[in-house]
């Protein structure tokens, strides 16, 4: 993997903060992970105080990115691989609250 920004994402919502951002994912998705900071998706390191929600629903995955000088922004990006690596490391918190 390499850069989010080469990969086709969509961009769910720009300036949330990580809390609002983590609640959505929370109240939203079927299936909820928690990572720390750095942790890799798609290569990248995620940056943002912990723990990083992050949703999935099928192979649909969603997380909080942050550009630098741009803000934070929630995207969401369709990858079967990455989805399963996610449900394979990262911390399961359960199904949408």
């Amino acid at each position: 993997m390499g850069c989010i920004e080469e990969l086709s994402y969509n961009i769910l919502a720009k300036g949330m903060s990580f809390p609002k951002s983590r609640q959505y994912i929370e109240k939203t998705y079927a299936e909820v992970y928690h990572i720390m900071p750095g942790t890799k998706i798609f290569g990248d390191p995620l940056i943002g105080p912990p723990p990083i929600a992050i949703g999935i629903e099928g192979d649909l995955i969603v997380f909080p990115y942050v550009k630098p000088c741009h803000g934070t922004f929630l995207l969401s990006i369709e990858d079967s691989n990455e989805a399963l690596r996610i449900r394979q490391t990262a911390k399961y918190v359960g199904k949408k609250r």
